[in-house]
């Protein structure tokens, strides 16, 4: 893994995951441009993260069956074609099922992970997973100031084209700056990649401790975004909507600080990075309950609680692919697949409970959703494990072999371990 490939994989991240989230920018250009009530043209925004749950659960598995840069060239053409027909669409149904085709195909990122655990050395690892979050948290910032931007230049299909002709290059340039790793588990029926996330839930405790770990941070964290703008747009700060934007700028500095997170994990292991994240979550939650008093002062402790609560989550999220990614390296899309459609759901849990907190308690019942979250991830981290022969929070490092990782206990552990994936030379291919 090379710098210049650590970059260019980055990049590629941000482009993917900025192309999930330009779309909620440009709504209201949508619904004057076709035509339509701003309700309807929320669809587009709505198919679009529905195809991605779709692309996670049905494409991701099959980077264990197809070489990496094939399946990423693939899935970064097609995303960019359904981009162009987004952008070229005559009426808001065409833009619906571009959207939703978008969504499917705009996997990149999580294609990405899971080639680059394998072409990483160990003791990098963490500090490779790091800068590739560093990149999807960027496109994730930048998505909406970019769409936004373009769109009230140019209209609502500029974003929409200019994707798709960033896209459809990054795919060229992956197709011949990218290396060629052996699948390994070619002749697998597709069938049985599908399901065998679902198996490797129950056959691996690492994953499944990962799983709750990230679930219940990315739910506090989504509850903590949804109900931040129907706070600031109501009595208490009466402001308008761009000032969500502004205090999600804070979270640029978890882009600096994942990287660093990663390299802790490859010096000390995912368990300490967890305590360390989880517990930056409970303070968060504590700094961001005096948000709801309103003024200046509670301005500052949203943007400090939404600080900590960023670089927290962000954190926390390499330790726990970190982990993964370390427990069958035959079975690491697969394994990401289990792995964040968990974290998906759990976002999605906690956008309804931080809404029907606000609305029914107040702000100071999102910050106490966020602290029960966390802290019951902590206690379950901190709790001794019976199958594991290390100290709670600190389970072995990710460079052991994927055979002495403490899931080797479980029901996985009669077969061994394929090797990694060979990277084999543009020749070879």
């Amino acid at each position: 893994m090379s710098r210049r490939l650590v970059l260019l994989l980055a990049v590629t991240c941000a482009v993917a995951v900025g192309n999930l989230y330009f779309p909620q920018a440009v709504l209201p250009l949508i619904a004057t441009g076709l035509g339509v009530s701003a309700e309807s043209a929320s669809l587009v925004v709505t198919a679009t993260q529905i195809g991605y749950t779709a692309g996670m659960v049905l494409l991701v598995p099959l980077g264990d069956r197809f070489r990496h840069r094939s399946l990423l060239v693939a899935v970064l053409g097609l995303s960019g074609l359904a981009l162009l027909g987004a952008g070229l669409a005559p009426a808001l149904p065409p833009l619906v099922a571009a959207g939703a085709l978008t969504g499917l195909t705009t996997v990149a990122a999580q294609v990405i992970g899971p080639m680059a655990a394998g072409l990483a050395a160990p003791d990098r690892r963490g500090a490779v997973l790091g800068t590739l979050l560093s990149g999807s948290t960027g496109g994730m910032l930048l998505a909406r100031t970019f769409g936004g931007t373009l769109g009230e230049q140019l209209g609502w299909r500029a974003p929409y084209l200019v994707a798709s002709a960033v896209t459809l290059l990054l795919a060229v340039v992956v197709a011949l700056a990218a290396p060629v790793t052996t699948p390994t588990a070619a002749r697998r029926p597709y069938g049985e990649l599908l399901a065998e996330p679902v198996r490797l839930l129950r056959a691996e405790p690492e994953l499944r401790r990962s799983c709750l770990y990230q679930a219940a941070v990315f739910a506090g964290f989504s509850a903590f975004w949804t109900s931040l703008a129907l706070l600031l747009t109501g009595p208490a700060y009466r402001l308008g909507a761009e000032a969500v934007g502004l205090v999600a700028l804070v979270g640029a500095a978890s882009m600096l600080c994942t990287p660093a997170a990663g390299r802790l994990v490859d010096r000390h292991g995912p368990g300490r990075v967890n305590t360390v994240s989880l517990t930056g979550v409970l303070l968060a939650a504590a700094v961001m309950t005096a948000g709801g008093a309103g003024g200046a002062s509670g301005m500052v402790a949203l943007a400090a609680g939404a600080l900590l609560l960023d670089v927290a989550m962000q954190s926390g999220s390499v330790a726990n692919q970190a982990r993964v990614y370390a427990l069958r390296p035959d079975a690491r899309s697969r394994l990401n697949t289990a792995y964040m459609t968990c974290a998906y759901l759990g976002g999605t849990a906690g956008s309804w409970l931080g809404v029907h907190a606000l609305t029914r308690f107040g702000w100071p019942a999102v910050s106490t959703v966020v602290a029960l979250l966390a802290a019951t991830a902590l206690v379950r981290h901190l709790t001794p494990r019976r199958h594991h022969g290390t100290a709670p929070g600190h389970p072995a490092p990710v460079s052991a072999p994927a055979t002495a990782t403490p899931a080797a206990a479980g029901p996985t552990a009669a077969a061994p371990a394929a090797p990694a994936p060979v990277v084999r030379s543009r020749r070879g291919a």
